[in-house]
């Protein structure tokens, strides 16, 4: 392989840009010329100009040499002969196409007859004559159990020969569709149409279940009844003329599923009842099923003669007969489905008691809804639904980390369609709602997975939402306060889950929130009603985290708020303070945690601050000397009022409650938590008398031993009144026991042996005795006891 040296690639492209600059040197000098049409070019019979050459008759590239002469190239105008073309039609092997059809858009065995009476009550409009001969518009189903054969029949509009033809020949044509653009188009027609299959696909999916399909149809406009035969893995179907006078069928359309072997399970008549009731329950048009029924009688029973001797009754008396209760059984078209769905109502039409009946019959309900909201949504998607919110949460069950409660069952066109969604018409932490929406603007496709991807669901979920914020809202400013609460007990969480997942509806979700507070430890209150009690110079709301409201009460971060009479959120939910760190803000008032640093209550004193630090910077210093890394610094605190000192948290780490949580979720694991382990500050009030003991203490010997141990104690005790948890509990316990003993010793009695207790800084508190003249002291060891010297 030859490989070209820079200067040579180079030299060929100002080759190359030569070329091509002469080039259209050329045509420029080309057209403006006057004279190139006699010397350079000739003209064919439309007109149009060619360049010739008169030396070369053909051009190869090595003799292309750059030169002062131009020609035009129109090399655009020139035209090739017309090639010969072949043209194909693709082709399908159709028993494959079937089957990709009927196993790859179809997921679910149990999912429409309605279609065709919809057409021929239409059509009869402007012709009447269609409906005569014929029965009252219904469906009906039946059964043969043993040979596994379903048979569904309706008495619509049917179809002729070459309608059967196009529609159940032709793969993805459908006749629903064809009709509904022929309505479109007529002048005439000024009423909305509810007709469902508009594919062309889901007759196939009747070769889900079954190996054969034949399909008998009469319709109005043809004399002739036809009938449509095919199986599920083969290429073709028949089409021949009924001739049977005992199959013939006044008008309408019947089709006849032959079960497979491992699905013969649907011809079980309760089976059919049920998938007609859970998905056509609400069709239009009445759905009648071939059900077993029966009646009691009594029949008279024949008496032994051999029990008649033994009674020892005369022959010539005569006896009453003996009779006994039989089950005579039947079998007769029984009305499945029921009328008008109340959602189709006007909504002033329909009574409470009728929207609670509905609730406990579709959701298994048996206590009374809180609220109900029954709309109509017109605009860019139409629907009607009805909402509801439950009393209880459902026994058992954790609904907020489970999205999929079947509580929202979406229909279209009245036809029921899944209520198995995740989170595509509620967000998780509205899981709760129950309600039934109904759409005609939702494409009913092939497949009901699709509907999830759908722009309308979309727009759904969000009117959707704004409707259940309302009804929420409703409830929460009734005049009937323990509604609320009673909602509150059950499903505050999920509120509190939507201030973390939903950014987009805060506003709506902040006002129901409801928190106790410092003003009100007994009965929760409201943001509103926290904002309303605001001091008039207070900026901020305020809010403290804590395990319970006993222990957020005596914390000591509330000592100076109290003396003002700052009210004090209680946070006492462990996914409360996620969910007001989420929030942010509420009417332009900032959470603030009084449990962090940098806590501004409005009351700065910026001269007091500083003569506090000229006196007591020594002490901050003495004390950050000795507690090391444990803090991050040691300052004057302005929030502290009767404790001598207390630990807050960094501004942007977890709080002392947050980390208690993490922790306890961390599975034994707490090395993942020291990044989020926020700076503490060892914050001291210096008007208590301790601090002001050890600040003489730090003037007169601030390597005294008694004094630093004392700081020790200090620290370890702010730990735990700020919510924090010791790293060694028991070697607290062994200082508490020193204080202890410092304290009370020669208080009672006037002999005590003495105790020497300097082991603060292990893990366990050893206790030594020093001998004494009387009596024997006995030496107690940590583990085991040793015996008597």
């Amino acid at each position: 392989m030859h490989r070209l040296s820079r200067r040579s690639v180079n030299s060929l492209l100002r080759y190359g840009a030569n070329l091509r600059r002469d080039a259209v040197s050329a045509a420029a000098a080309s057209v403006s010329s006057p004279n190139f049409n006699q010397s350079g070019a000739e003209r064919d019979a439309n007109g149009r100009w060619y360049s010739v050459s008169a030396t070369n008759s053909s051009l190869k590239l090595g003799n292309i040499i750059p030169s002062g002469k131009r020609f035009e190239s129109t090399a655009s105008d020139f035209r090739m002969p017309d090639a010969p073309v072949e043209k194909y039609e693709y082709q399908a092997e159709v028993s494959r196409l079937m089957d990709l059809i009927v196993n790859s858009l179809y997921s679910n065995k149990e999912v429409n007859a309605s279609d065709a009476l919809d057409k021929l009550r239409f059509l009869s409009v402007t012709e009447p004559q269609l409906l005569e001969g014929g029965s009252e518009l219904d469906i009906r189903i039946q059964t043969d159990q043993e040979n596994g054969i379903i048979t569904l029949t309706d008495s619509g509009i049917g179809m002729t020969h070459q309608e059967l033809v196009d529609s159940l020949g032709t793969i993805a044509h459908s006749g629903t569709a064809k009709f509904l653009k022929a309505l479109k188009d007529s002048k005439d027609a000024g009423t909305d149409s509810n007709l469902i299959g508009q594919f062309g696909v889901g007759f196939y999916s009747a070769f889900l279940v079954a190996d054969k399909v034949v399909v008998t149809t009469k319709s109005p406009k043809s004399d002739k009844q036809y009938v449509w035969e095919g199986e599920a893995n083969s290429s073709s179907y028949i089409i021949r003329e009924e001739t049977d006078p005992e199959k013939f069928i006044p008008r309408g359309t019947s089709i006849q599923l032959h079960l497979k072997r491992d699905d013969k399970g649907f011809a079980h008549p309760e089976r059919i009842e049920r998938l007609v009731k859970n998905y056509s329950q609400f069709v239009s048009f009445p759905i009648y099923t071939w059900q077993e029924k029966g009646y009691t009688k009594e029949v008279e029973v024949d008496e032994d003669p051999a029990e008649a001797k033994k009674d020892g009754t005369d022959d010539n008396v005569e006896k009453k007969k003996k009779t006994k209760k039989v089950v005579e059984k039947y079998w007769d078209w029984e009305l499945t489905n029921e009328t008008q769905p109340i959602w189709l109502r006007n909504p002033k039409e329909v009574t409470t008691e009728e929207y609670n009946e509905f609730y406990k019959k579709t959701f298994n309900e048996y206590l009374e809804p809180l609220a109900s909201s029954h709309f109509t949504t017109e605009g860019e998607v139409e629907f009607r639904s009805i909402l509801y919110v439950p009393a209880i949460t459902p026994m058992g069950k954790e609904d907020i980390v489970n999205p999929k409660t079947k509580n929202i069952r979406l229909y279209v066109k009245r036809v029921f369609i899944s209520d198995d969604f995740d989170g595509e018409l509620f967000p998780r932490y509205l899981s709760f709602v129950k309600g039934v929406v109904d759409s005609n603007d939702l494409p009913l496709n092939v497949s009901r997975e699709i509907l999830q991807e759908s722009r309308i669901v979309r727009i759904m979920r969000k009117r959707l939402v704004r409707k259940a914020f309302d009804m929420i809202l409703g409830i929460s400013v009734s005049e009937n306060r323990e509604d609320y609460e009673k909602f509150w007990e059950n499903f505050g969480k999920h509120l509190k889950l939507g201030c973390i997942e939903d950014r987009e509806n805060h506003k709506r979700l902040a006002p129901l929130l409801r928190f106790f507070s410092s003003q009100s430890e007994e009965d929760m209150i409201s943001l509103d009603e926290y904002v309303e009690n605001m001091k008039p110079d207070q900026k901020d709301i305020y809010y403290i985290a804590a395990d319970s409201v006993t222990s957020a009460k005596n914390t000591p971060f509330l000592e100076r708020l109290y003396e003002k009479d700052l009210e004090v959120l209680f946070l006492v939910d462990p996914i409360d303070e996620v969910a007001v760190t989420n929030l942010k803000s509420y009417k332009e008032k900032n959470f603030v945690d009084i449990s962090k640093e940098d806590l501004d209550m409005g009351d700065k004193n910026e001269e007091k601050e500083k003569e506090m630090k000229q006196e007591f910077g020594h002490i901050c210093d003495w004390m950050k000397k000795r507690l090391g890394d444990k803090v991050a610094s040691v300052q004057i605190s302005n929030r502290l009022k009767t404790s001598p000192c207390v630990l807050v948290s960094g501004k942007f780490g977890w709080s002392a409650n947050m980390e208690r949580l993490m922790k306890a979720q961390s599975v034994g694991d707490s090395s993942s938590l020291d990044f989020m382990r926020s700076r503490r500050v060892f914050e001291i009030n210096p008007e208590h008398p301790i601090i002001q003991t050890l600040n003489a203490a730090c003037k007169s010997n601030g390597e005294d031993e008694e004094a630093l141990r004392a700081i020790d104690l200090l620290y370890d005790t702010a730990l735990i009144s700020s919510g924090f948890t010791p790293e060694s509990p028991s070697q607290l316990g062994g200082k508490i026991y020193e204080m202890m003993n410092m304290a009370l010793s020669n208080k009672w009695s006037t002999e005590q042996p003495a105790f020497n207790m300097h082991s603060s800084q292990t893990q366990e508190a050893e206790i030594v005795a020093e001998p004494q003249p009387i009596p024997e002291a006995e030496v107690v060891e940590p583990v085991e006891t040793t015996s008597q010297k």
